[in-house]
């Protein structure tokens, strides 16, 4: 089952803050029993996220996830968001200016 990359990212975001005050907590015990599946759309091989809404391939949403857990932006990122916004349609660019 594929979880959601960034309701999970959230989730363990809102876990850390609950429980910075507690050193007792194993962290990784919890944030392993997040769970935050995808319905699977067969026709157009895509995943939704029944939370957030997200929709993507299984390969967008491993960048996804790659992109949520490296610590500092590299070349190769500002390269895929550059590509990224390239290969959007010209309706898609002026509204998110």
């Amino acid at each position: 089952m594929v979880s959601c990359p960034e309701c999970v990212a959230k989730e363990k975001k809102a876990i850390q803050e609950r429980n910075v005050d507690n050193p007792d907590v194993n962290l990784f015990e919890l944030f392993e029993k997040i769970e935050m599946s995808m319905k699977f759309d067969p026709t157009t091989k895509h995943f939704v996220c029944k939370r957030c809404g997200l929709y993507a391939t299984r390969e967008q949403v491993g960048d996804i996830y790659e992109r949520l857990n490296r610590k500092e932006k590299t070349r190769q990122d500002h390269q895929y968001d550059y590509l990224d916004w390239w290969q959007k349609s010209k309706k898609e660019k002026q509204q998110h200016q």
